[in-house]
């Protein structure tokens, strides 16, 4: 008897298809490849976070089960960061501890919706989002961006059906990079608040904004919980990707059902990636100061590179980890673009295709995983390709 499973997606995750392109490339040693794909962190955890780590796990109980809802300890150091960052009120009792910010969303929509239900996504939408709403029976609904590649709040609020449960954004984006202003985030909470629908703000990239300016009020006001659901990740800001943890902010009624479903996932966000987060959260400020104006300084060196438009791909935006790149090839099919940019550039990067139904010519690019230095080669990679 042969297994057969469902059919669940008409394409493989986009990350795993670009690296898979690797098996094609033997380069030719005339230049060192660029990964510019996948979003990470070029530089090791602070040493503060990898002695902690250490020290758990020699410890007799470093590798017991820990609460479903994460550690005590760094519920309460991330609550207090977040009142003090935000200038709001937040308290242990609203977050709940994942394992990563991938599944802190897909927990949050399996919590507040049901097969059938909508979720609206802006386009262009963070891949694994799209993706998790089709595996789990949702529907995404696109909303087209505005100027600057910034979603409307009033636009969102035309495409609400009775079948609506939330809207989802990322800021600052991914895959484009753009940060969505304070005063369009609260526009898009009391779209929210007026329809009975939850606000989904996926904030992975926070720290990397340039500014120590709030991101959004929202948590100041009383009734951030009954709309607001914050989603994060501390991959990128403590550079502990493979640890994965990311963390829940939402109401304490929310965060029980939201419980339910991590007891049957992962019975309890692993212990080490909470000890890392939790020394990070705690010990490392000014290393994470320093590392978030690291990315800060290659965002404006990708940008200076791109100005000079090498080899007609023009920077669309850049913010974040990311840089959006539209390519000049009107006649080729961007899947053809960033196989060319491998084999004959040894540089590697992610079609716009991943991130939208329909091909727009677009690359992102991952402004953190090289030095300066190697944005502006890529600029001349860029170049060449065109010609």
């Amino acid at each position: 008897m042969r297994l057969t499973s469902r059919t669940l997606l008409r394409t493989p995750s986009p990350i795993g298809a670009t690296y898979a392109l690797l098996d094609e490339h033997d380069g030719d040693g005339s230049a060192a490849l660029l990964d510019l794909a996948q979003a990470a962190p070029a530089y090791p955890p602070a040493p503060s976070v990898v002695e902690h780590i250490v020290s758990v796990a020699r410890d007799a109980h470093g590798a017991d089960y820990v609460n479903l809802a994460g550690l005590p300890k760094l519920r309460t150091a991330f609550a207090d960061e977040l009142s003090r960052d935000y200038r709001g009120r937040v308290g242990a009792e609203d977050i709940v501890v994942t394992a990563g910010c991938n599944q802190a969303f897909c927990l949050v929509t399996s919590a507040l919706a049901e097969p059938g239900d909508e979720v609206i996504l802006p386009l262009p939408y963070y891949f694994n989002h799209d993706m998790w709403l089709g595996l789990d029976g949702l529907t995404p609904v696109h909303l087209e961006p505005g100027p600057g590649l910034v979603p409307s709040a009033a636009a969102a609020e035309a495409l609400i059906t009775p079948r609506t449960r939330a809207i989802a954004l990322v800021t600052p984006g991914n895959p484009t990079g753009g940060t969505i202003p304070p005063e369009e985030i609260v526009a898009f909470a009391r779209v929210a608040e007026r329809h009975g629908i939850a606000l989904i703000l996926d904030e992975t990239y926070r720290s990397f904004r340039g500014t120590d300016e709030p991101p959004h009020p929202l948590f100041a006001d009383p009734g951030w919980q009954e709309t607001v659901v914050s989603l994060h990740s501390f991959s990128k800001d403590l550079a502990i990707p493979g640890y994965r943890v990311g963390a829940i902010v939402a109401s304490p009624a929310l965060n029980e059902e939201i419980m339910k479903l991590l007891d049957c996932v992962t019975i309890c966000p692993p212990r080490i990636g909470q000890e890392a987060a939790w020394a990070g959260l705690t010990g490392a400020g000014q290393w994470r100061r320093e590392r978030a104006a690291e990315i800060v300084s290659k965002r404006d060196a990708f940008a200076r590179a791109m100005a000079r438009r090498p080899g007609g791909f023009e920077l669309l935006s850049v913010g974040g980890f990311f840089g959006w790149v539209r390519h000049p090839f009107t006649d080729r099919p961007t899947e053809d673009v960033v196989r060319e940019l491998l084999l004959k550039q040894d540089a590697l990067v992610l079609p716009g295709t991943a991130f939208h139904p329909a091909d727009h010519r677009t690359l992102r690019v991952s402004v953190s995983n090289v030095a300066e230095a190697a944005l502006h080669d890529f600029a001349d990679r860029l170049a060449a390709v065109g010609g």
